[in-house]
């Protein structure tokens, strides 16, 4: 007897698209069956028609709490994660304080165990370069580190406090002290002089205007970053991981460390795969981000990224905020936070992508599920459809389309979702299934607040693959 069998829909599991039936029992995948088998089970999912992925794992994802509940926080943003077929979320440790001690990691965890609808790991920031502290931070759970290369932004210092190493002694050592860990340190890599002299260079000549922002992050901010990051490390040996990299200069850095042996892994994000800096324009302030948005040349480089394997993974950088901080940038764009949201639109515009040919669908699971929860240790847990893997599934239905309008959303940032607004993507996700409980039906939230469960990291599953 089973809890629940899935039947008759076409499930992406390692081996490519197969016609298998689920069975699911006490929250995982208890047997991959022959399609059409006969058995018992306590309720039946029809997907005729419809594909079976295993949910997405965003591996960069910002939810403000606790300080910024009119931001959003981890049930508000982990409703929207349902919402989009992502079923494990990387939570990272900006917060107020920083995500830089034990006793903020298990302040967080708590509240992600209360509020949280998805399932989550927490990120820790190891920059007040305290043995103690990221030893604590590793038992409790962490799945991962993650540094700034970039100073402070001005009034947020508690928040990025211990995140923040733009002086490269301090993050030579704090590599040296991740590298012990074993797990993964994802590095936001931007020089932090050089942005600052070109920043102070508009400031000077008066620039303010949206444009502006663009400008002072040109992309060779990106790639002295990661040439400095990924030298230091040669000898040091971390598990680097480049967020969000966003532009052919940085890649073609990236691509010569590789050739060289380094086993760093990088990941870039929708809105640098869909849309340019034209798109400033369109949306104004919604769509500051850092890094910033690129010109389609950058696009056509990340897409071949992708499909050479140099990138290794899609990932949101989901980041809400409120209309009112956005606004302020109509008039001064160095006066709004940078960021967007965008979980919901993950699994929609890469399964998009997959069904009009951009790249495979096997290839688009890789790389919004099972390359994440290879890379941070968690697989197969997480990220794949095998007899044992937790039963975190998303049915697919490629038949429909979905557009996107605000009042369908979930993210307490909806009001900002500007980028994606009116974008009508092949595709629906018909059903979101968490730990073997259905979340999300039909346009419906039907999950609660504490569903989601911890996701700890096993650091000799740590892959070094990519």
């Amino acid at each position: 007897m089973f809890d629940t069998v899935i039947t008759q829909g076409d499930v992406v599991t390692p081996n490519g698209v197969e016609a298998l039936d689920i069975a699911i029992r006490d929250g995982k995948i208890a047997a991959l069956l022959a399609r059409g088998t006969e058995v018992e089970a306590t309720e039946t999912i029809d997907a005729a028609g419809k594909m079976i992925l295993p949910g997405a794992v965003d591996i960069h994802f910002h939810c403000r709490a606790p300080a910024y509940p009119e931001r959003g926080d981890f049930a508000t943003e982990t409703r929207a994660a349902a919402a989009g077929g992502v079923t494990t979320i990387f939570e990272m440790p900006i917060s107020k304080p920083c995500c830089a001690t034990g006793d903020v990691f298990r302040m967080r965890k708590s509240l992600a165990e209360r509020d949280a609808y998805v399932n989550y790991g927490l990120y820790a920031a190891p920059g007040l370069l305290d043995p103690a502290e990221i030893e604590d931070m590793v038992s409790e759970g962490a799945i991962g580190f993650k540094i700034f290369m970039t100073e402070a932004p001005a009034g947020r210092d508690d928040e990025f406090e211990g995140l923040c190493l733009p002086d490269v002694p301090d993050l030579y050592q704090a590599l040296k002290l991740v590298a012990q860990t074993g797990l993964v340190c994802a590095v936001h890599a931007e020089n932090n002089p050089l942005l600052r002299w070109h920043t102070d260079q508009l400031k000077a000549a008066g620039r303010n205007d949206v444009a502006s922002h663009n400008e002072s992050r040109p992309p060779h901010v990106e790639a002295l970053a990661i040439a400095t990051l990924l030298t230091l490390n040669e000898t040091i040996g971390a598990n680097l991981h480049i967020a969000h990299l966003s532009a052919a200069e940085p890649l073609a850095v990236f691509r010569r460390f590789k050739r060289t042996g380094s086993t760093a892994s990088a990941e870039t994000c929708p809105h640098y795969l869909f849309f340019t800096e034209a798109d400033l324009e369109r949306v104004g302030p919604y769509a500051k981000i850092n890094p910033p948005l690129r010109q389609a040349s950058d696009q056509v480089a990340l897409w071949e990224g992708l499909a050479d394997g140099s990138l290794m993974a899609i990932t949101t950088d989901h980041s809400p905020f409120t209309v009112e901080e956005k606004e302020r940038a109509r008039t001064d764009i160095w006066r709004t936070p940078p960021g967007a949201p965008g979980v919901e639109e993950l699994v929609l515009g890469v399964m998009d992508a997959a069904l009009k040919g951009r790249l495979s669908v096997p290839q688009a699971v890789k790389l919004i599920s099972t390359n994440g929860a290879r890379r941070f240790g968690i697989y197969p847990q997480k990220g794949a459809i095998l007899a044992g893997s937790d039963a975190d599934l998303v049915i697919f239905d490629p038949a429909a389309t979905t557009t996107i309008h605000e009042d369908m959303l979930f993210s307490q940032a909806k009001a900002c979702d500007k980028l994606y607004q009116g974008m009508t993507f092949q595709g629906k996700i018909a059903q979101t299934i968490l730990n073997g409980k259905p979340i999300f039906k039909d346009g419906a939230l039907i999950g609660a607040a504490g569903d989601g469960q911890f996701v700890r990291p096993d650091p000799a599953r740590v892959s070094k693959e990519f």
